[in-house]
């Protein structure tokens, strides 16, 4: 990997940034190809048992690098494929991976950059974000998993209004419509990333990434079928020493110690 996605772990936590601060952390080719061998990284290595996501500077992610599309040297639409391909594949691993994603939203997103933020399972904006879809506005279709998640986010005539209209919308705003968790001061952005997946990162684990996956199946799902699923998951998950350790200390009176039941 160069340096246009940083990852850093420690104590259970993946530390992910986007590192192209003086393209306001606009996708290219290799953004999206790290953002992909991070993601896998964090989805097959038992010891991240949570992962941070954000931007280095001023912006989280504006979206698509439009210079590089539109660049000479470029077949516009075989550059796009290729990002489209890695980024994908990076959200892909990020929505069923067992670690819980908390996005730490830092000044401007956009376009692809509000696709990333969506696959987080927590969302924490800093004060001064801002949120825009983007697409549709220079002639594009949205991607990365939007046209799925944000629906199911903020519900489909919102979704609806901001990919047709690109409506910016400011961090307090898209807490009131549900598109972030939680908004907080900017300068305590990090710290409260941090304090959030330090406690998923002492948590049953494999059992956050069961229910993870549960719920992105069902969107598709019928009823019973989902309910077959619960069923097979929470027997599997009753055999895992989580589990026992979850109901001693619960009739224990005590706080659970799932680290020492992996």
């Amino acid at each position: 990997m160069s340096d246009s996605v940083l990852i850093q772990i420690s104590d259970g936590v993946a530390t992910i940034r986007i590192n192209r601060p003086q393209h306001n952390n606009a996708i290219n080719v290799t953004v999206a190809r790290e953002l992909a061998q991070a993601a896998f990284r964090c989805d097959s290595d038992p010891r991240i048992r949570a992962v941070i996501l954000t931007g280095v500077g001023e912006s989280f992610c504006v979206g698509g690098d439009l210079k590089a599309f539109r660049s000479a040297d470029t077949n516009t639409s075989r550059y796009i494929q290729q990002v489209v391909f890695n980024l994908h594949a990076a959200l892909s691993h990020f929505m069923r991976m067992d670690a819980p994603l908390v996005v730490a939203v830092n000044g401007r997103t956009g376009g692809g950059g509000t696709s990333i933020m969506l696959a987080g399972d927590l969302i924490i904006a800093a004060e001064s974000s801002s949120f825009v879809l983007g697409y549709t506005a220079v002639g594009l279709v949205p991607d990365g998993g939007s046209t799925f998640m944000l629906p199911r986010r903020v519900g489909w005539p919102v979704a609806r209004e901001l990919m047709l209209t690109n409506k910016r919308l400011d961090a307090h705003k898209a807490l009131d419509i549900g598109l972030v968790n939680r908004v907080v001061e900017d300068a305590n952005l990090l710290e409260q990333a941090y304090g959030t997946a330090t406690r998923f990162a002492q948590g049953p684990t494999a059992v956050f990434g069961a229910t993870k996956r549960l719920l992105l199946n069902s969107a598709t799902e019928s009823f019973e079928t989902q309910m077959e699923l619960e069923a097979r998951a929470i027997v599997k998950s009753a055999d895992h020493p989580h589990a026992r350790e979850g109901i001693s200390a619960f009739l224990d009176k005590r706080a659970p110690c799932f680290e020492a039941g992996e």
